[in-house]
């Protein structure tokens, strides 16, 4: 147990160190917005309680918006993904199978399971971050379209974070 706290603290600081660092700065046209610290969220165990899961996620999201200057609006986006993550696992996931695996990643779920769970979760916090920034129905179009692009991006950096770290799973 403590090998996976503290992978998982490594986690935490690793991606914040990437998102403020090197990807705070990446935009194309302001439309476009990788957001890979969201990974850390997307590979807490299954075990997780969700009080937890909650704080984990306000707080990864509260630590990017310290660096990134957006008010809260990453702590906000994080905690309705976390949300969406509990409903999606408690629809998507058996029971026998939350015993038995420990986390939601590539080399335990399988590739089908993995994309859409990151695509659907990175499209809907994406959407909600930017409808937060600007709130007004009006740009619904704009924000759609940067939700979009930024989510194509993210899930890219996701996977292709995912797979250096593949483990091909042993039957």
């Amino acid at each position: 147990m403590n090998k996976i706290i503290f992978y998982n603290i490594f986690r935490f600081i690793v991606l914040v160190f990437i998102q403020v660092v090197l990807l705070k700065n990446i935009s194309l046209y302001n439309l476009n917005m990788p957001l890979l610290y969201i990974l850390f969220i997307f590979l807490l165990p299954f075990n997780t309680p969700n009080w937890l899961l909650f704080f984990l996620s306000f707080t990864i999201g509260l630590t990017v918006d310290i660096f990134s200057d957006t008010l809260g609006l990453n702590a906000a986006a994080c905690t309705i993904m976390a949300f969406l993550r509990v409903f999606y696992i408690s629809i998507t996931v058996q029971s026998e199978r939350l015993e038995t695996e420990v986390t939601p990643n590539l080399s335990t779920m399988g590739f089908r399971w993995f994309f859409f769970y990151t695509l659907l979760i990175t499209f809907l916090h994406h959407f909600f971050l930017f409808f937060l920034e600007v709130f007004d129905f009006t740009a619904i179009i704009n924000i759609l379209i940067r939700a979009t692009l930024s989510t194509l991006f993210t899930v890219f950096l996701i996977f292709t974070a995912e797979f250096l770290v593949y483990r091909k799973k042993v039957r």
